[in-house]
């Protein structure tokens, strides 16, 4: 492997430890290291990856960062990268499955990341300010950057707002943008082979899972955490605001309305996914890392002594992360090349300035969402730092080279000290 990966993947690496925020916040850190400072990919590129993975079901960041790869090493350097990306979070949710009993449920939030939710929006405010001058171009996108922003700040938690918005403003900018003559593009031949194993998959698994469900097979429950996960990576739209409240449905809620007729139904406890919803949201990485918490949980009693039961729930930690994160990658991989012929046209090439005006009305509704439930109004320290750390962020981001992994390190400094 060049050097030149190797340098990339140390970069993913940091920045999978020091990603907080969501999808939005992950998006602007990648315009930080991977552009600015590293010169990854372009601006204009990153946005149309973004563009893409939210009109995709799926983990948007995660598949963000796996196109970062696949652009600079193709397949191999892409599987790595995704590898790179989950796994430190991944690892952590895995662990807590096992030490959930240590953890305090009372108080799963503390004061080390007092500082994490302003950073975030830090980041956001970077990001929509070096994203301004490249999506907005005159006065249509005004109007869909302005519409977006307040759409997307109201109606925050829909799964379908992104995709939408997205779609809405390409047809907005394809129809009052007539500039361009027609192009005629060379049909290129797609590669069919992951939509087929991303297919094949969501049939085989949803057949094995109802026939161990209905013929009680010993080892049914791993294929009903594979078959239920899988399910969910493949068709949840919104991220992992979206995903949480469905697996809470499917392991908590649902259970306890078919345990009559299916005793064996993989089941968690509501406090426990209460706690590893708190808990994942304070960590680095992709939110979707849930899943190997809820993996580990839901074997954890499978064998017969501690030794089975440990490996059990080891082997439910992966199946699980397996099953959220592997549709989001055979999707994503599907469609890129699709995209990349369907940019050669001149009515998905007009369509690509309102886009990019959505992506950044996402970006700056996202933004004001976030910073509701900050104080920086009231009278007091909190405040004050809530505000310091929003503003200082954003200008070292703008104006210094300093990496944002360090930044986050301060920023987890300032909540130790707050302590």
């Amino acid at each position: 492997m060049p050097d030149s990966n190797f340098s990339f993947l140390k970069n993913v690496l940091l920045h999978s430890l020091t990603a907080y925020g969501g999808p939005q916040a992950h998006f602007a850190m990648m315009m930080k290291t991977f552009v600015k400072q590293k010169n990854y990919i372009t601006e204009n590129e990153l946005l149309e990856y973004n563009a893409l993975c939210q009109l995709l079901p799926g983990a948007s960041s995660t598949q963000i960062i796996a196109l970062v790869g696949y652009k600079r090493g193709g397949l191999p350097l892409a599987i790595l990268t995704l590898m790179i990306w989950v796994l430190p979070a991944s690892i952590f949710m895995g662990a807590l499955s096992f030490l959930l009993h240590m953890i305090d449920k009372r108080d799963i939030e503390t004061d080390l990341f007092k500082f994490i939710a302003p950073m975030a929006v830090g980041f956001l405010l970077f990001s929509c300010l070096k994203t301004f001058p490249l999506a907005i171009k005159n006065g249509v996108s005004w109007i869909i950057m302005i519409l977006a922003s307040a759409i997307t700040y109201f109606f925050f938690q829909s799964p379908f707002v992104f995709p939408a918005l997205i779609v809405a403003g390409g047809i907005t900018t394809n129809i009052t943008n007539k500039r361009k003559p027609e192009i005629i593009a060379e049909r290129r031949k797609i590669q069919w082979n992951n939509l087929w194993l991303f297919i094949a998959i969501f049939v085989v698994a949803g057949v094995l899972s109802e026939t161990a469900r209905r013929q009680n097979w010993e080892y049914r429950k791993p294929i009903n955490l594979f078959e239920s996960n899988y399910r969910m990576g493949s068709l949840v739209f919104g991220g992992g605001q979206v995903l949480m409240p469905m697996m809470m449905e499917q392991y908590s809620i649902r259970p306890e309305a078919v345990r009559h007729r299916n005793p064996d139904v993989i089941q968690i406890d509501k406090a426990d996914m209460y706690t590893g919803m708190g808990l994942v949201r304070a960590m680095p990485g992709p939110v979707f890392s849930i899943a190997s918490f809820t993996g580990g949980m839901a074997l954890r009693d499978m064998g017969n002594t501690p030794t089975q039961r440990g490996i059990m729930q080891a082997v439910g930690c992966a199946i699980a992360t397996v099953g959220i994160f592997l549709p989001s990658f055979l999707l994503v991989l599907f469609f890129f090349p699709i995209w990349n012929n369907l940019k050669k046209y001149t009515v998905i090439h007009r369509s690509l300035e309102g886009i990019n005006a959505a992506v950044l009305g996402i970006m700056i509704g996202s933004t004001f969402y976030m910073m509701k439930d900050i104080s920086i109004t009231d009278a007091n320290v909190l405040s004050v730092l809530n505000l310091g750390v929003i503003v200082g962020t954003s200008l070292l981001l703008f104006f210094s080279r300093i990496p944002a992994p360090v930044i986050v390190l301060v920023c987890l400094g300032l909540g130790y000290w707050w302590i």
